[in-house]
């Protein structure tokens, strides 16, 4: 990317000018390195978002931001709906809710290296994956819906894991104001029976260890310690979230015109927030939002299963769960007051400071866990919310590496079953039942997460907490 277009406004935060049709500034936040790095797309889409109506402050992308679908991956906008401010099916993403859930072992990695092939096996035979994957759970329509309104405190009412899960969770498990009648019955067909699995794609179930930690006060207020084992789920709403995102950008396209919208770009379709249409999908993208939730929980379950047939003395407990993809209204200080805003974050994590009354009790002095996934086979991340990010980028931060090219380019470059070959030298289990699957997520078709976390902590956005490496990874 050309960064003469740019005023750097400080080591990692480098600014665009309102200018032509934007409302507001745009903003990355990122190295010279990663900017230098970046597909030039990342320009001209977060000037678009800049443009769309009823944004506040600036238009915002993180330091793993790259080309997506209207809004860039890792784009967060918030806008004001007294101001005619519009929610976008294009910045939440098609995967809605797709996120990460990082659990405690009370393990170590001699526990884990002395039965390694074994979990790696169980993990793989019990967490389905893959394209079109199903798992063994099946939903009539009637109880879909109640997952949908429910999310994971529906699957604990089940018998899906433990009430004291839900403190640890995004929403406490459960968003409210869910629609599951805004969602189409397509929707809801691809979901039945797809409820507890990873899906494809760059999902995956990974055990890891943490090899360093950073800062001796939050490392103790989540109880993470080196040497310690955890085990992290990534994956979202599955079939519902995507069917969703088709369904409503079709219908706001569509509505563009008669609600006096001018589009930039198609792909940022868009409706007011007040509008009939606003509120189906709002109602919609929640029950997605539910839906991954539930998954989530589902998945942990099996999880805890397996460990407790394989490592009896593991305690799984839960450390935090947080979704990227998703629109939330929220209050945040805007023009020195206080305002409620509906911020889009497509590829980018919540990440609310110390003392955020949404935080669990437990966590609210430490900051919100942001949970930093790695590459398959690279390194993935603990960090802490900070006062930073709800001054600079409404309490968001980064959620990954990064795409470096594209999958179709990685699938030409790499050979899926070397890459399991190479990383199992290293020690790294890999469990897939695609070989494309794998050269298409080989660690070097993604930027250095490393690099995207000292970026993320350079602006302000988080504090790094701890690195963990893979042991086993089961991947979508």
């Amino acid at each position: 990317m050309d960064l003469k277009r740019f005023d750097r406004a400080a080591e990692c935060e480098w600014r665009i000018a309102a200018h032509g049709a934007m409302r507001v500034p745009a903003v990355i936040f990122a190295s010279e390195s990663l900017m230098r790095d970046m597909d030039d797309k990342v320009f001209e889409q977060i000037t678009n978002v800049a443009s769309l109506p009823g944004i506040v402050t600036a238009a915002y992308a993180m330091p793993d931001a790259h080309w997506g679908y209207g809004f860039p991956i890792g784009g967060v906008a918030a806008f004001d709906p007294d101001d005619g401010g519009v929610i976008s099916a294009g910045g939440v993403g098609f995967d809605i809710s797709c996120g990460v859930r990082t659990l405690h072992t009370g393990v170590t990695e001699s526990d884990v290296r002395r039965v390694q092939v074994r979990l790696a096996d169980r993990l793989f035979a019990r967490i389905p994956a893959g394209v079109g994957s199903t798992g063994a759970l099946r939903f009539a329509p009637r109880e879909l819906d109640t997952i949908l309104a429910g999310g994971a405190r529906w699957a604990v009412e089940q018998g899906y894991g433990r009430p004291d899960d839900l403190a640890r969770i995004e929403e406490r498990g459960c968003v409210a104001d869910a629609a599951p009648d805004a969602v189409s019955d397509a929707a809801k067909r691809r979901q039945r029976d797809e409820m507890g699995t990873l899906g494809s794609g760059n999902h995956y179930l990974e055990v890891q260890v943490v090899t360093d930690t950073y800062d001796a006060r939050l490392a103790e207020a989540f109880s993470i310690e080196r040497g310690e084992v955890l085990v992290s789920i990534h994956c979202g709403s599955r079939g519902l979230g995507h069917q969703i995102g088709t369904d409503y950008l079709r219908e706001m396209a569509i509505s563009a015109k008669q609600q006096g919208i001018t589009l930039p770009d198609r792909e940022l379709a868009c409706a007011r927030i007040d509008s009939s249409l606003g509120q189906r999908y709002l109602g919609a993208m929640r029950a997605a939002i539910n839906c991954a939730l539930a998954n989530r929980q589902i998945l942990t379950h099996i999880t805890r299963q397996v460990f407790a047939d394989v490592i009896p003395d593991a305690a799984l407990s839960l450390l935090y769960d947080v979704s990227h993809n998703t629109c939330k209204v929220e209050q945040h200080v805007v023009g020195g007051e206080a305002r409620r805003v509906f911020v889009h974050r497509k590829g980018a994590t919540r990440a609310f400071g110390p003392g955020h009354p949404d935080l669990p009790e437990a966590l609210r002095d430490a900051g919100q866990p942001v949970l930093i996934g790695g590459s398959m086979g690279t390194a993935s991340y603990i960090l802490a919310g900070s006062a930073g990010a709800m001054q600079r980028s409404f309490g968001s931060a980064c959620h990954g590496a990064g795409r470096g090219m594209s999958r179709h380019e990685a699938a030409k470059r790499w050979n899926g079953r070397s890459v399991i070959d190479e990383l199992a030298a290293r020690g790294i289990l890999i469990r897939s039942l695609s070989a494309r699957g794998v050269a298409e997520e080989a660690p070097g078709a993604y930027h250095d997460v490393g690099a995207v976390v000292d970026a993320a902590e350079l602006a302000g956005l988080a504090r790094k907490v701890a690195r963990l490496e893979p042991l086993v990874c089961v991947k979508g």
